[in-house]
């Protein structure tokens, strides 16, 4: 008889081959979103080679008025042989319904404002700026006009955190008491004079993907206690050693980010622990679960099990996602309310004093 690990991890690729299979029919009988990107200063602005090789988009041109940006991206794979145009044809492009905004993250909230100004759908890269106030008018903006606003953190659609919602929709895991992550790397020196613009470090830099995870978890806490620390023997004025204690009123969470971890990538982890069980994934980027229950749900059993997942890669889901939502196939998961709450979680995170805005 097939193990219920077995029977799990053979739904699960089943499953995935399936649904590729069934996108790529439905791409092929409609026409594709026609999409173009702001700037390509973002860690994660090549994400557009996602978007290049889904048949439900049509990439129409990129924008970077930064002409040295421009000129190193025009020679790579991401964007070589796409259209360069200003702004303004971009938003005047017949058709255009969508804008990834991959800009340098003090220029983000700008350039979505005017997107959205237009009338346009928006992939706003992480995290959403610093001015919590500009955010929240982006997304009123967005609301009014019934536009998709869709942020870049990128364990979303993580087919491990796709899991764990669901055993969190089950109620499989009892009432939560507590979440611990960690999300770090070692970053080189030239990297760490930029990200130390940012009052919050590595907390800005890294902990807003994990951030949007706890908030998406247990809701936006009552109270958020920041740990900021530069431990690095590096001289320069990064933070660079970042904690934050999340508390609700049962369940506490801490959220850690550092720019000095070696092969950080590995350790980086999500555990949630309930009255009934533990979901421990690791590491988020090639993820594997560790999941106990005290009884069985499911294909799983009493006790502890090893769950393995078909290999993830980054910012594909995304794209699928919002093409569905801009075809009105669905609603987002993540609605407005969500993304306001994480933006003035994680600027609490950084140790910034944010402005009551209503959610």
């Amino acid at each position: 008889m097939q193990s219920a690990l077995a029977a799990r991890r053979t739904f699960l690729a089943t499953a995935a081959a399936g649904l590729c299979a069934v996108n790529t029919a439905a791409a092929a009988s409609r026409s594709p979103i026609r999409i173009g990107q702001i700037g390509v200063g973002h860690a994660h602005a090549s994400k557009l080679s996602v978007y290049r090789n889904n048949p439900d988009y049509e990439i129409v041109g990129i924008v970077e008025p930064d002409e040295q940006l421009r000129r190193v991206a025009q020679e790579r794979d991401p964007w070589r042989d796409l259209p360069w145009m200003t702004r303004e044809q971009l938003l005047n492009t017949p058709g255009l319904q969508a804008v990834l905004v991959e800009t340098r993250v003090r220029d983000l909230l700008d350039q979505a404002a005017v997107c959205v100004a237009a009338g346009k759908h928006v992939h706003i890269d992480k995290p959403a700026g610093q001015s919590l106030p500009q955010f929240a008018a982006i997304l009123q903006a967005a609301e009014q006009q019934k536009l998709l606003v869709q942020m870049g953190y990128m364990y979303r659609y993580n087919p491990g955190i796709l899991l764990l919602r669901q055993l969190l929709r089950d109620g499989c895991l009892g009432q939560i008491f507590e979440v611990h992550t960690v999300m770090s790397k070692t970053v080189d020196p030239a990297d760490r004079t930029e990200l130390a613009q940012f009052p919050g470090g590595m907390m800005f830099e890294l902990g807003c993907h994990i951030l949007d995870l706890v908030v998406g978890i247990l809701g936006e806490p009552t109270d958020v206690t920041p740990y900021i620390r530069h431990s690095s023997p590096i001289s320069d004025n990064l933070n660079d050693n970042m904690l934050a204690v999340l508390q609700y009123a049962q369940a506490t969470a801490t959220i850690r980010a550092t720019a000095m971890e070696v092969d950080g990538f590995r350790r980086r982890h999500l555990t949630v622990c309930g009255t009934a069980g533990t979901f421990h994934l690791q590491p988020l980027d090639n993820p594997a679960a560790v999941l106990t229950l005290s009884s069985a749900h499911s294909n799983f059993k009493t006790g502890t099990q090893d769950i393995t997942f078909p290999r993830y890669i980054r910012y594909v889901d995304d794209a699928a996602d919002m093409a569905r939502i801009i075809r009105g196939e669905k609603a987002t998961d993540f609605p407005y309310t969500h993304d306001l709450a994480v933006q003035r979680t994680l600027l609490k995170a950084c140790g910034e004093k944010t402005p009551s805005i209503g959610q």
